[in-house]
């Protein structure tokens, strides 16, 4: 594909992924897409068929992006626990920081429509077989750690990242504070995340296997 065309189909789905992950697939209008690209539908639809083919490669890059730092940082063998956990928080709070739409729009994503989410991304069915898993569960036999099942911290861990993101609005408006104080409380949360869940996991002793 020459220069030139690669970048209008960049730029489309630049567009695009702003768009949909602020106002879902049903909120989204191509005629606005197409306006901020600016470009004619006509084009538009020359480099995708449809909004839902657009919708779909959107959603397909934006899960595969999220998840592919899961598996790079939870899947690492030669990591601890408490360094994988370390670099899943902040990994994910920059993330975050920088693209505070996506949660929201992965879940609208998977509610909407669950089965065929599932059968585009295969990478769930691996979630269960990361070394993260069999290195937790490793510890709760030698009882060096809770014996808590591993879905529960899972779901803590990213609780404690995504819901700041997700309620912003909500935080933001009841205690007053301005976004800019907002981004350095995210900031300490890469500390204080690590710390909570240290203690949510080890009885007496904070060892670092």
């Amino acid at each position: 594909m020459p220069d030139k065309e690669l970048q209008t189909e960049e730029k489309i789905k630049e567009v695009a992924r702003k768009i949909f992950q602020e106002k879902g697939f049903e909120g989204a209008k191509t005629r606005d897409i197409a306006k901020e690209a600016g470009i004619n539908l006509a084009l538009m639809n020359y480099y995708f068929r449809s909004k839902k083919a657009l919708f779909e490669m959107i959603m397909m890059e934006t899960v595969q992006d999220f998840f592919q730092m899961v598996f790079q940082i939870l899947n690492k063998p030669d990591t601890s626990l408490m360094d994988k956990i370390d670099g899943f928080v902040n990994t994910y709070i920059e993330t975050l920081k920088k693209n505070p739409e996506v949660p929201l729009f992965i879940l609208s994503c998977v509610k909407s429509n669950g089965a065929e989410f599932q059968k585009k991304f295969s990478m769930f069915h691996m979630i269960s077989e990361l070394h993260f898993f069999k290195q937790f569960q490793e510890l709760v036999k030698q009882g060096k750690v809770k014996n808590i099942h591993p879905a529960h911290f899972l779901m803590n861990l990213a609780g404690m990242i995504v819901f700041p993101f997700v309620a912003s609005p909500m935080i933001k408006l009841v205690t007053q504070i301005p976004e800019s104080e907002f981004d350095l409380l995210m900031d300490q949360r890469k500390k204080l995340v690590p710390m909570w869940l240290k203690d949510m996991l080890f009885e007496t002793t904070l060892e670092k296997n």
